[in-house]
């Protein structure tokens, strides 16, 4: 048996170097280390304490003559679907299924990542959304993203925008090695949030899934789920891009969002153009709140565009100086900590880290 990590990884017990060698593959694909145990002592030693337990069908009826503790996630692996001795073992384990090979690839594949990564990411997921073009909604993406990491959140920025230009160019990016939306449109099933994570790019501790300067302008809703459910899994908190006009993947992006802020210009067409997008969100969004953004030549107060668009207001944001500047010099909004944008970001990261505990089962 290999030496045993300090956190407990997935069992195999085989003495079947072929099988070993397959389910050493799909503990690859399901982007996960096990150890391995060659005999039934070997293996009854660890078996209580690992997150789940491959048997091999060579193995099956030693291992059932010790009598191991009943336990969940006990898996038979045979490849003969026929073979009465492995059902017969399966039994006397208390195994949950008998995966036969090649068949059950997949599912067994998606097992060993349910008990590495678990089944569901407790990420805190907030989406932002502009209320009109030029709002301003992907400065505040970036720029509360920015302040997760600065706080120390594992944070990952999800682009859900594909004419909006591409928002690794907002963290100076653009030119970093790694994945990008077309790379991933036609994920199925389940992805591996480890494995997420490691080929995205990023800057600043923050990483990005970005839109590339290509021809692909959408993604199947069910593509976009399987990547958001493995960014959830991956880190603590996934800000989402919204585009103002929904697609069938970002109503889904949408409707994962414990809060979704519409950025509105305090400008009296900024909040007519405001309420069209509302009107589309509101069937899917749960809580949607709005931040306005200054300055206002109208007058135009927080409270009053919040009244106007019949919202509650997360905060009135003063207007950053220089923004343009440091954006072009590949500077991210939000990385001078002083500055208002990083201020009002603080604020409005303290308000969903409350609402994301008190909505914690």
């Amino acid at each position: 048996m290999s030496p045993y990590s300090s956190t407990p990884r997935p069992l195999v017990v085989t003495a079947d170097d072929a099988l070993l060698d397959d389910l050493l593959r799909l503990a690859a694909a399901a982007g996960t280390d096990v150890d391995v145990a060659h005999d039934p002592g070997s293996a009854r030693a660890v078996w209580a304490s690992v997150p789940i337990v491959i048997v091999g069908a060579d193995q099956a009826e030693g291992l059932a003559h010790l009598a191991p503790t009943r336990r969940h996630s006990v898996y038979l692996v045979s490849r003969d679907r026929t073979d009465p001795a492995a059902w017969r073992s399966a039994v006397d384990l208390g195994a949950e299924r008998v995966a036969v090979l090649p068949d059950d690839e997949s599912w067994l594949a998606d097992r060993l990542a349910d008990a590495t990564e678990g089944e569901t990411g407790n990420a805190l997921v907030a989406g932002v959304i502009g209320g009109r073009g030029g709002a301003g909604a992907s400065v505040l993406a970036t720029a509360l993203s920015v302040t997760a990491c600065r706080r120390g959140l594992s944070t990952m920025l999800v682009d859900l925008d594909p004419i909006g230009g591409g928002l690794d160019l907002a963290i100076g990016a653009e030119e970093t090695v790694g994945l990008r939306w077309p790379d991933l449109a036609g994920s199925r099933g389940r992805l591996s949030a480890r494995a997420l994570r490691s080929e995205l790019p990023g800057r600043h501790g923050l990483t990005v899934l970005s839109w590339d300067r290509g021809d692909l302008f959408a993604v199947a809703a069910e593509s976009a789920q399987v990547v958001l459910a493995a960014a959830q899994r991956a880190c603590d908190f996934v800000v989402l891009d919204l585009p103002r006009r929904l697609d069938p993947a970002a109503e889904k992006a949408a409707s994962a969002c414990l809060t979704v802020l519409l950025v509105v210009p305090a400008e009296v067409r900024a909040v007519a153009a405001a309420s069209r997008v509302v009107a589309s969100l509101t069937p899917l969004a749960s809580d949607l709140r709005v931040v306005s953004r200054g300055p206002s030549r109208s007058r135009l107060g927080g409270p009053d565009v919040a009244a106007a668009l019949d919202l509650p207001l997360a905060l009135h944001m003063a207007a950053e100086r220089r923004l343009t500047d440091h954006l072009d010099r590949g500077e991210p909004p939000g990385l001078h900590e002083r500055g208002p944008l990083a201020v009002a970001c603080n604020q409005i990261l303290d308000d969903l880290l409350f609402d994301h505990q008190m909505s914690a089962p």
